[in-house]
């Protein structure tokens, strides 16, 4: 039956009262807000404190959360607190367990939070502050996390079914197997890029490799101790982990001073094994020994560091030495990517302001943790819009540094060459001043032999980090420290979201192998589990393994598709809840997904459409074999080509990049079309219209809605027995009561 049988407001789901004295507070937040918003555009030359884009962007974000976020969850969703989810029904401690919401939040940011915060605004800065900004705080407002929070709540309504098997069964046979396909497709990409990024973040680093490797026995300490020893007290183990995790951070550095670095210090090759080794096993362990409580212990210091570098901004008030905009957001030229404003800014930033990968999340690992329909807000909206915070910090870590050495950093060697004396003419050739001393002074600061091309976004933002700790901590003569903590502080965000990718990717390959042998279908059967975690980390272990090996090859072939990968699998998602949304009687809301779409729809294709057909090598994958297979006729080696063998190399490269391009966009087309076709005879016949939905279950469960209980849900909890960790009701208590 389609859901408009539902109330169109269930008592569970309350709306704030406005009075007075909060009507008083958000004023002063919007008004915070549009200050910051007002600076940042209207600023003529002049330099511009970061304290403003930290304003904007709490402003904006407050504000959204609390009136954008609840009219979506309580009007538009009607999330019921008293429908159980399937963490309570299917609970069998594996994949399926009721998980305190706080744990869940922890474990769904460190989830969703990937490179991306970190390193696209990093890259989007030669283009200037402001395009990013504006795209990183209204995108997640109106895409990313409204994608995020509704894509988790009709999983969760599905027993937790993925994405993918989510659109076979609602769009139909045609548009739902091209999803399952690219899907799939694109997951293993983006879990091999991740991947990388994890090993040349630690490669060598002895401090990172042991600080990181040390939040495992950790988390096994957190998981038995919620799980066994006091179960639901999430202060007591918070407060155990977090120490447990500084001393280890301290440790690590101890440990890089000692006569343990060399066991510490690891190759990229051995990495990648070790990697792959932790991606299965975190993949078929039950989700509260390891998954969840080590996600939840590398959230405090994802969060920690994040709101020390924005009391950082506040206290330094370091200016903004990037100019607003660039001379390359209109040109197309610049050095650290080719392609104009749109559509490549769009695609560069993909997971601070919307992100397809997060929805595999959503779809994935915490449909089946989440204990009530009303967390959906926090854990969804809540979690994307602290992730777009992470990018906006990322950005004025970007953006403080001088733009020279942003520059000297960026581009590659083939434009900048290797020696700080070219890089300081090509720098001035690009209209921007750094001299030779200042390039040797700072890659002396944080104890680099050099900083030139040092490509990927990564060490950009590590030494912006550094700048704005050192200015507050410990002066200049920290920089080196605060700048190799900032190092492994993104290798172990990044890492936690390879951890749960795995386990997600696992989940998607058992649903589309549940359509052909039923027991698959069952996503806790164990000789399905062990099966489908050593295929998915087969695959995206086989690129990893290959690109550490041969910088042309493996991962490398493939990582020009990131960024249009990631915002297709978005268009795949923001498809299956616009038809969820039709089909499930909520025509006239349709529109919070639908724009989204269609402007996401509209990045993505614009930016396939130049790299399949554009004649600027620069962008265009065939255009760029062409250029190579000419060399090669002609007898010429070009960079980044060291011989023939690898202009052989890059030919193919950009060969498979073309053809993979074409066919993902084919994919996408192909889910559109049969998403419309759904959508409009929904709107036709209405009383025909069927949703592949769970049953109503009432629950048993009781369990507050947001961080804090509401006098409300304090009165409910008392009643039923109950401190504020929530479970099932004393009188029912049993199976999944601990969480």
């Amino acid at each position: 039956m389609p859901e408009t049988a539902e109330p169109a407001a269930p008592p569970s789901a309350p709306r704030g009262r406005l009075t007075p004295k909060s009507i008083t507070i958000w004023t002063l937040v919007g008004l915070v807000g549009a200050a910051g918003w007002a600076m940042l555009a209207l600023s003529r030359g002049e330099e511009v404190s970061a304290a403003w884009m930290v304003a904007a962007a709490l402003g904006s974000y407050a504000i959204a959360y609390r009136f954008y976020s609840r009219f979506i969850a309580t009007r538009v969703l009607r999330a019921d607190k008293n429908r159980a989810t399937p963490a309570e029904r299917l609970d069998n401690g594996v994949d399926f367990h009721p998980t305190d919401r706080r744990v869940l939040l922890g474990h769904h940011f460190a989830a969703i939070a990937g490179a991306g915060p970190l390193v696209g605004p990093v890259l989007a800065a030669q283009m200037g502050y402001l395009p990013g900004t504006i795209w990183i705080i209204v995108g997640v407002i109106f895409a990313g996390a409204v994608q995020d929070m509704v894509t988790l709540f009709f999983s969760m309504r599905r027993d937790g079914k993925s994405l993918g098997q989510m659109a076979r069964d609602e769009i139909g046979p045609v548009g739902g197997a091209a999803a399952l396909i690219a899907v799939f497709a694109i997951m293993i990409i983006l879990l091999a890029v991740l991947a990388l990024v994890v090993v040349n973040a630690l490669a060598g680093s002895p401090w990172g490799t042991f600080s990181i490797a040390m939040t495992i026995p950790i988390a096994f300490l957190m998981g038995f101790y919620l799980r066994v020893l006091r179960p639901g007290r999430v202060t007591e183990v918070s407060v155990i982990g977090v120490a447990l995790l500084l001393v280890a951070i301290v440790a690590g550095n101890w440990v890089a001073e000692s006569s343990w670095a060399d066991t510490f210090t690891l190759s990229p090759g051995a990495l990648v094994i070790w990697l792959v080794v932790y991606g299965f096993v975190a993949s078929v362990l039950p989700v509260w020994v390891l998954l969840a409580p080590r996600d939840y212990l590398s959230t405090f210091m994802k969060i920690g560091t994040i709101t020390l570098l924005a009391l950082g901004v506040v206290i330094a008030l370091p200016n903004m030495k990037m100019d607003a905009v660039t001379d390359f957001a209109s040109r197309g030229d610049g050095p650290v990517f080719a392609g104009s404003l749109f559509p490549f800014v769009f695609i560069t930033i993909a997971c601070g302001a919307l992100s397809g990968f997060h929805a595999l999340v959503s779809s994935g690992t915490t449909p089946k943790m989440i204990q009530k329909e009303t967390q959906v807000r926090m854990i969804g909206y809540g979690s994307m819009l602290m992730e777009s915070f992470v990018a906006v910090m990322a950005m004025v870590a970007a953006c403080i540094i001088d733009p020279g050495l942003y520059f000297a950093m960026n581009a590659p060697a083939g434009v900048i060459g290797d020696s700080v004396q070219s890089a300081s003419e090509a720098v001035a050739n690009l209209g921007y001043s750094i001299t030779p001393d200042q390039l040797a002074a700072a890659a002396k600061a944080v104890e680099e032999e050099s900083l030139l091309s040092r490509t990927g976004g990564a060490p950009t933002l590590a030494v912006g980090m550094s700048e704005i700790f050192s200015q507050v901590v410990g002066g200049h003569g920290m920089k080196a420290f605060w700048y190799h903590f900032a190092i492994m502080f993104e290798a172990l965000f990044i890492l936690t979201t390879v951890d749960a990718g795995t386990r997600v990717g696992r989940f998607m390959l058992q649903d589309m192998l549940g359509n052909v042998y039923k027991p698959f279908k069952n996503v806790s059967w164990k000789p399905g589990l062990w099966f489908a975690s050593a295929v998915v980390v087969g695959a995206w272990g086989y690129f990893l393994w290959v690109g550490v090996h041969d910088p042309l090859g493996g991962i490398y072939q493939l990582f020009p598709l990131f960024g249009i990968a990631n915002q297709l699998l978005a268009a795949v998602a923001l498809a299956v809840a616009t038809t969820l949304l039709i089909k499930s009687g909520r025509l006239k809301w349709a529109w919070i997904t639908a724009i989204p779409l269609g402007w996401d729809v509209a990045v993505t294709l614009t930016a396939s459409w130049q790299k399949i057909f554009s004649e600027d090598p620069k962008i265009g994958f065939f255009a760029q074999r062409d250029v190579y297979a000419q060399a090669i006729d002609d007898g010429k080696v070009l960079a980044p080509a060291k011989n023939m063998d690898d202009m052989h190399t890059v030919v193919t490269n950009c060969t498979v990049d073309g053809v993979l391009s074409a066919l993902f966009a084919v994919l996408i087309i192909l889910v559109l079309a049969d998403a419309t076709r759904v959508c409009v005879k929904a709107i036709r016949n209405p009383a025909e219209t069927r949703l592949d939905e769970a049953p109503y279950v009432e629950s048993r469960y009781v369990a507050p809605a947001e961080l804090w209980p509401t006098a409300e849900e304090k009165a409910e909890l008392a009643e039923a027995g109950l401190g504020s960790e929530g479970g099932l009701r004393k009188e029912s208590a049993g199976a999944g009561s601990s969480s």
